[in-house]
């Protein structure tokens, strides 16, 4: 989908974007190390890591990144359970094409899938690990605390139940963080990643995480 001339902004942007979703891990390795005894994410854990959860098509390379750095072995089987998941969408979606950009799909019915789908994600290990934790999305990242920005603006209210039982975590002030400058600096990138891979400047670029890994980006 690039261009052989944008090559190094492409690797420009998705280093960019690293670097900006790293600060979230340090946000949320801070937040555990002050409330220990009250968040229950750890490694191992992958109560959530069931579903389809749409991510940027930025999440989408930079996860495909990671991906294609794997044993040749685990993509394999990885790439089967994800065609599997495709099929089972184009039933429901036949227009559901390459790079399977969901805002593309009439009347955004994506929007509705069930929240209860019991299905493993297909970068899900066999010991319930993330096959590609460094290059995962920021969607994962996030889950599990509520986004709340300094100034008190509330981007995500929800949070895992395991967390802070009886407890309404948005009021903690001990949680908050720069939401507002990492949300705007990602849609600056994501703007610029969409003019490599599009005709025009788009923001509005989602996909499921198993599709993720059937896009060509080359």
């Amino acid at each position: 989908m690039t261009r052989l001339a944008d090559t190094a902004t492409f690797a420009r942007v998705l280093q960019a974007y690293r670097q900006l979703i790293e600060e979230i891990d340090d946000w949320f390795s801070g937040c555990i190390d002050r409330f220990p005894e009250q968040i229950k994410c750890a490694a191992g854990c992958s109560a959530c890591c069931r579903g389809l959860f749409e991510i940027s098509l930025l999440d989408a390379a930079l996860l495909k990144q990671g991906f294609q750095q794997l044993d040749p072995e685990v993509q394999r089987i990885a790439l089967l359970k994800a065609r599997t998941r495709l099929s089972d969408l184009q039933q429901q979606w036949p227009d559901l094409e390459h790079p399977f950009i969901l805002n593309r799909l009439p009347h955004n019915d994506w929007e509705q899938m069930p929240e209860d789908d019991p299905i493993p994600c297909p970068l899900l290990g066999d010991k319930g690990s993330c096959l590609v934790y460094r290059h995962r999305p920021l969607l994962c990242r996030l889950h599990g605390l509520p986004n709340v920005d300094l100034s008190g603006e509330v981007f995500m209210a929800d949070y895992c139940t395991l967390n802070f039982p009886g407890i309404d975590a948005t009021l903690n002030q001990k949680l908050r963080h720069r939401f507002h400058e990492i949300y705007r600096k990602e849609f600056d990138l994501l703007g610029e990643f969409s003019e490599l891979i599009l005709p025009k400047r788009d923001l509005e670029i989602d996909t499921f995480i198993p599709l993720a890994l059937l896009i060509d980006f080359t």
